[in-house]
């Protein structure tokens, strides 16, 4: 299958400090589920904002679909992000709008008619277990609410991928099962799926999937070992 994603020796650096990665070079395969672990700090969620293009590297290539999205203008990047859905750690819900409308948002922003919107959104609620919650907003939800409305606003539209940083961890492990589900289904389905997490059960329980270990801004390979770019490894 086609690569989705490329990373080619791409670093990452915060004002004048050290980087925050470093040297990471991979390719994420079309229709594949991956985990990225790593411990607090290993920049897990510094990789994700570079995958849903909220951040561009210091140095480095990233292609998505093929194109370069580091040099792509700015113009372009809405439509390039409406391809890519994301579930926040701090879930950034709109406060002044419903669980209805703030799930329905992707669709309306795409320019699905209102007509179209209504059973896509309700299947949406009814999965996650939120259909008796459909009028109310995000304060006046639990964090665990808040992460499942989060997580049907990123889905609805069936991005071609889907990045989630820790899309479990604010909900009993019966829901994040059923979550877990859901993404699994959409990967099913044809989505490239990135999972940052650290519940390692939740990996094993998951067939098929591919892990990525960050460690201190580095990637490592499956035996633990430092992934190193070609011209490093072979100098």
């Amino acid at each position: 299958m086609a690569n989705i994603v490329q990373f080619e020796n791409v670093g990452l650096r915060y004002g004048a400090g050290d980087e925050t990665l470093s040297d990471l070079s991979f390719a994420l395969t079309s229709g594949a589920f991956y985990f990225l672990t790593g411990a607090s700090g290993a920049g897990k969620t510094s990789l994700l904002r570079l995958l849903y293009l909220a951040q561009r590297p210091t140095r480095g290539v990233i292609r998505l679909f093929g194109e370069d999205a580091v040099t792509m203008p700015r113009k372009r990047l809405p439509g390039f992000r409406r391809r890519i859905g994301v579930v926040f750690q701090d879930f950034r819900l709109a406060p002044h709008l419903s669980a209805y409308d703030n799930i329905a948002l992707p669709l309306r922003i795409a320019g699905v008619r209102e007509e179209d919107i209504e059973q896509p959104v309700h299947e949406m609620l009814t999965w996650v277990g939120l259909s008796d919650r459909i009028h109310a907003r995000p304060p006046t939800l639990s964090g665990g609410e808040q992460q499942r409305v989060a997580i049907a606003r990123a889905v609805i539209g069936r991005p071609e991928i889907l990045v989630a940083d820790e899309p479990t961890g604010n909900v009993d492990p019966a829901m994040a099962e059923r979550l877990m589900h859901l993404f699994d289904s959409l990967n099913r389905l044809g989505t490239t799926v990135v999972v940052a997490t650290h519940d390692i059960q939740m990996i094993q329980r998951t067939a098929n999937a591919q892990m990525m270990r960050l460690d201190r801004g580095r990637l490592l390979d499956p035996t633990g070992a430092l992934r190193f770019p070609p011209s490093e490894r072979d100098g």
